[in-house]
């Protein structure tokens, strides 16, 4: 995996791309161009596109595995079900793209009227295809998805991500930059080896002034469904995200519990909350979407007294 070098001057400095620490980063052409050099004309454009768009949410982790398509999905279904409510889904893990399963979407683009999907899995001939790029093509197709792609009147934006804090991290935060994104949901597991990494991107979002939500704890503890005891599959050996969170000043939006038929749904193409609603990891994500749509309104409301004032 990729990462943003511990000496960063960030994305959007004057230095970006320039300095010794820039040296062999796959991103140092990307900020260079955006230091000193003409802007690229997709930032305006984008910005004139998203002017439909309420509110933008990044998906994020260091780590693959700890569930980002998952939860990206199931924030989707749960905004999704206020019928008022307009969602749209991006996945811009331009090699894996998981999402178009996931939501059990077979050459189609809506999942529900107030709910549409995009992702470079839809391109594909077959789910099986492999996407052999190199950066600046990811960086063009995400792009291309962001300026080209009629998303009309649209509530929300959730944008679904690959690991780590490489080419389409930056890409989908400079391009939307001037759009205003909400903030990034970080996703983790409570075992040390994922908050590593889940810290990397922390940082990430920090050093390109990226607002943090906050960060949910997925696969947190196993009920076992016949007698009732918690087990640790992924054992918080550091103190899980809560003490990382602690540490870090940042808020834990909840914790999702190990349910094998979250799998299951997935595989299925169908929406977990809606199969298991008293589940309770189906009263977490409710209680995490709660606390994003909250955050959200407080931020449209900071917006809106920022351009009366």
């Amino acid at each position: 995996m990729e990462e943003v070098p511990h000496d960063c001057p960030g994305a959007d400095s004057a230095q970006a791309g320039r300095v010794a620490s820039c040296q062999g980063c796959p991103n140092q052409l990307l900020c260079a161009s955006g230091a000193g050099a003409a802007p690229d004309p997709a930032i305006e454009e984008i910005k004139e596109k998203m002017k439909t768009v309420k509110h933008k949410i990044l998906v994020l982790s260091g780590k693959g595995g700890v569930g980002k398509s998952t939860f990206s999905a199931h924030l989707a279904h749960g905004l999704a079900e206020d019928e008022n409510t307009q969602i749209a889904l991006l996945d811009i893990d331009i090699c894996g793209p998981s999402i178009p399963k996931i939501m059990g979407l077979e050459g189609e683009q809506y999942v529900e009227d107030n709910l549409g999907v995009m992702s470079v899995g839809f391109l594909l001939s077959s789910p099986d295809d492999a996407v052999i790029w190199r950066g600046p093509k990811k960086n063009g197709m995400i792009k291309q998805f962001l300026r080209d792609v009629d998303w009309g009147e649209v509530d929300y934006l959730i944008v679904d991500t690959p690991p780590g804090t490489s080419d389409e991290h930056l890409s989908v935060v400079q391009y939307l930059a001037a759009a205003h994104i909400d903030g990034a949901v970080i996703i983790t597991t409570p075992q040390e080896v994922a908050l590593q990494d889940v810290r990397k991107e922390i940082s990430f979002c920090r050093k390109v002034k990226l607002p943090i939500i906050g960060v949910v704890e997925n696969m947190s503890g196993f009920i076992c469904p016949k007698c009732k005891k918690e087990s640790q599959i992924f054992p918080p050996t550091t103190g899980g995200a809560e003490v990382m969170c602690q540490e870090l000043k940042l808020p834990l939006l909840g914790r999702v519990p190990l349910d094998p038929h979250i799998g299951k749904s997935c595989d299925k193409g169908q929406s977990f909350m809606s199969e298991a609603p008293d589940s309770p990891a189906t009263l977490a994500y409710r209680s995490i979407i709660q606390k994003i749509q909250e955050f959200c309104s407080l931020h449209q409301s900071k917006e809106e007294n920022l351009l009366s004032s």
